[in-house]
C-alpha cells in the first residue's frame, strides 16, 4: 500500500541521519506532492510514524522528527532537572497555577482520603531542551506541609520537600498507561487534541512511610522511554 511505502521511505531517512532530530517537515501539500500523493494518504503516513514515536505534531505549526526520548524510570527518586543533565539534556520548569482546593475523585482515591478533602494542587509544564514535554499535577496533603504556597514551584518539589520540610521521598507506587491528549493539556504541549500520550500515575511515600502525595504525568509519547530496573530475591 502507497501509505506504507511513504512511511518507510521517511522511517528510512530519519534512520539515516537525512532528517536529523528536531527538523521541522516540509509543509503536507509540499510533502504530498513529492510523493505523488494525496494528504489523506500522506496523514496515514504520518500518523504511524507518530504511533511509532518518530515524529510529532505541533498544532498550527506542522510536524518535526523526535528527539531520542529520555530515559525515565518512575521510581526514581532524583529529580527531573538532574535526570535530564545525566543524560545530557536541558530542562526547565514552568508553573502553571497552584492552589488548594477539594481533591478529585482520582486524587482521593489515590490519597485514601475522604471525596472533597482539601489537598494542594500544583501544576506544572516541563520543558527538554526548550520543548514541552509533559504536564504535571501533583495532589499534596496539607498537613506534611504548611504553608507550602508560600514557596517557588520551579525548581523540583523533591528538593522543596527536603529543604523546607525535612521531608524524603522514600517509597513510590507507579502505573503506566496510554491515553490522549485534550483540551488545556494539549494547549500547553502545543499538541493537536487526541495526539497519543503516556500517563504515568506515582503515588509518594516518605522516610516514615506515610502518603504525602500524587502526580499525574502526562507526557508526549514520544518524548519518554520508561525502564525500571527490578531486583529479585535470591
Amino acid at each position: 500500500m502507497q501509505y506504507l511505502k511513504i512511511m518507510e521511505a521517511i522511517s528510512e531517512q530519519i534512520d539515516a541521519g537525512l532528517l536529523a532530530a528536531g527538523n521541522k517537515l516540509p509543509a503536507e501539500r509540499k510533502l504530498a506532492d513529492s510523493f505523488n500523493t494525496t494528504r489523506v494518504t500522506l496523514r496515514e503516513s504520518l500518523a504511524l510514524l507518530e504511533a511509532e514515536g518518530k515524529l510529532y505534531r505541533e498544532d498550527r505549526r506542522g510536524w518535526f522528527v523526535s528527539p531520542t526520548p529520555l530515559s525515565y524510570d518512575p521510581t526514581y527518586t532524583t529529580n527531573f532537572p538532574q535526570m535530564a543533565k545525566e543524560q545530557g539534556r536541558l530542562a526547565r520548569t514552568e508553573l502553571i497555577d497552584a492552589k488548594l482546593m477539594p481533591a478529585s475523585r482520582r486524587a482521593a482515591s489515590l490519597l485514601k482520603v475522604p471525596p472533597l478533602s482539601e489537598v494542594y494542587r500544583v501544576d506544572r509544564l516541563r520543558f527538554l531542551d526548550e520543548r514541552p514535554v509533559v504536564v504535571v499535577t501533583n495532589f499534596i496533603l496539607p498537613k506534611y506541609f504548611p504553608n507550602l504556597l508560600e514557596k517557588s514551584f520551579t525548581s523540583s518539589l523533591t528538593t522543596l520537600y527536603r529543604e523546607e520540610y525535612g521531608v524524603i521521598y522514600s517509597k513510590t507506587r507507579y502505573r503506566v498507561s496510554t491515553t490522549s491528549l485534550l483540551g488545556e493539556t494539549a494547549q500547553h504541549l502545543r499538541a493537536t487534541a487526541g495526539s497519543p500520550a503516556m500517563l504515568v500515575e506515582r503515588l509518594n511515600y516518605d522516610q516514615h512511610d506515610n502518603v504525602i502525595d500524587c502526580d499525574l504525568e502526562y507526557w508526549r509519547h514520544d518524548a519518554i522511554c520508561i525502564e525500571s530496573v527490578a531486583e529479585l530475591s535470591k
